[in-house]
């Protein structure tokens, strides 16, 4: 994410989203885990407060884990000793080296015109039929939650579009109903994609 106010909103809140979500692992990680090779190597985007890739580690897997905002980097170190480091979604430059990219609840704060260069980086990161799975609030645009952060509010069918554009094929989708931080209750996707070619 590059949107100034929503780098400045989990800046601030790192503390309250560190202790309010505890320590469980998002609900889609095991099944996602349970799709790569023992050992695999996994590229972890907005790992927060670090519960994720804490729960990849236990689980025997190798995790470089980032977050586009310094104290969110700072408490999954605190809290986890992850070796996590400071990245931006389009400072995403490694080619060919990751089995695997998790990115739970964080591209849904990618402006939607910026979401196809980044969806671009995840692809070349990884090695030939790597795994990627994210989470994103629905919606009818893009346009700011009632906390202020950014958010692209997508239908299904526009993300279902923007991964095949980017040369994925689909493994897996769910669709729920959630409440997000600010009260709101929408409708959220999951999808496990992979890399073709």
């Amino acid at each position: 994410m590059t949107d100034p106010a929503t780098i400045a909103f989990y800046e601030k809140s790192a503390p309250h989203y560190t202790l309010s979500f505890g320590q469980a692992p998002s609900r889609d990680l095991d099944a996602f885990l349970d799709r790569l090779a023992p050992g695999a190597h996994i590229l972890e985007l907005g790992c927060g407060g670090g519960r994720d890739a804490a729960r990849m580690i236990e689980r025997g897997f190798a995790v470089d884990a980032t977050d586009g905002v310094a104290a969110m980097v700072r408490k999954a170190n605190e809290s986890f000793s992850l070796g996590a480091r400071h990245m931006r979604f389009d400072q995403i430059d490694a080619e060919n080296a990751y089995d695997a990219v998790w990115a739970h609840a964080c591209l849904l704060h990618v402006a939607r015109d910026d979401l196809p260069d980044i969806l671009s980086r995840i692809h070349r990161a990884l090695k030939p039929a790597g795994l990627h799975y994210a989470s994103f609030k629905l919606g009818t645009g893009e346009g700011r939650d009632l906390l202020g952060r950014l958010h692209n509010f997508p239908a299904a069918d526009w993300v279902r579009e923007r991964y095949a554009a980017a040369g994925f094929a689909p493994v897996g989708e769910r669709i729920w109903e959630g409440e997000g931080a600010d009260g709101t209750v929408r409708d959220w996707i999951a999808v496990t994609v992979q890399k073709l070619g």
